[in-house]
């Protein structure tokens, strides 16, 4: 049965990238980086074939082409994109042998907004692949997605499929409250710049 297949990975971004790299024509912020590795047990448990991933790219590069490769900042469990929480959009795709790597231009959303902000302030963001598929166990125990995977987009978020992988041991628990409350005040002068503050 066809389920909703949702995989993150962490996706680096240095602010020096943001600030001082390469712009769309439309003037918005590029970022790159890795999106997908095929060929891999992942942090789900999930492993996808690189022939998979090679259709689904060739198929995706016509949503590329016809602007339409627009993602979310946090991703529901859904296969329906919500245009009024899209953040980004992807403008290039290519192979870097088993990784599948992206040019992502950052839109002045509400949401590009906020992912921006996070960047520009060094937050550690995932992205995430959002599509449709069936799962069966191999003999290994590894689930193996199958032939009716159709990738739907990326979307941007904040948890990991690696637990911990976005945590360095050499933090302290004081560091990481200052962090997230850094992040939160972001956050509402974001939201609240038109006047009006949503309730929290």
């Amino acid at each position: 049965m066809k389920q909703v297949l949702i995989e993150t990975q962490a996706f680096k971004v240095s602010p020096v990238q943001l600030l001082e790299g390469v712009k769309a024509p439309s003037g918005n912020p590029l970022v790159e980086g890795i999106l997908a590795t095929a060929e891999i047990k992942n942090g789900n448990g999930r492993y996808y074939a690189k022939d998979l991933w090679e259709r689904e790219i060739d198929k995706y590069r016509e949503v590329v082409k016809e602007n339409r490769a627009t993602g979310e900042l946090d991703h529901p469990e859904s296969a329906i994109i919500n245009l009024k929480n899209v953040s980004h959009i992807i403008r290039e795709l290519w192979w870097s042998g088993d990784d599948v790597i992206g040019k992502i231009e950052i839109l002045p959303t509400a949401s590009g907004n906020i992912l921006r902000a996070l960047i520009e302030n060094n937050v550690q963001v995932g992205v995430s692949s959002r599509g449709m598929g069936s799962l069966s166990q191999n003999r290994e125990g590894v689930l193996e997605v199958q032939d009716d995977f159709e990738l739907l987009c990326w979307d941007f978020v904040s948890t990991p499929s690696n637990p911990g992988s976005y945590m360095h041991l050499t933090e302290g628990k004081e560091h990481q409250i200052d962090k997230y409350a850094k992040v939160n005040h972001i956050v509402t002068e974001i939201l609240c710049s038109t006047g009006t503050c949503p309730v929290f």
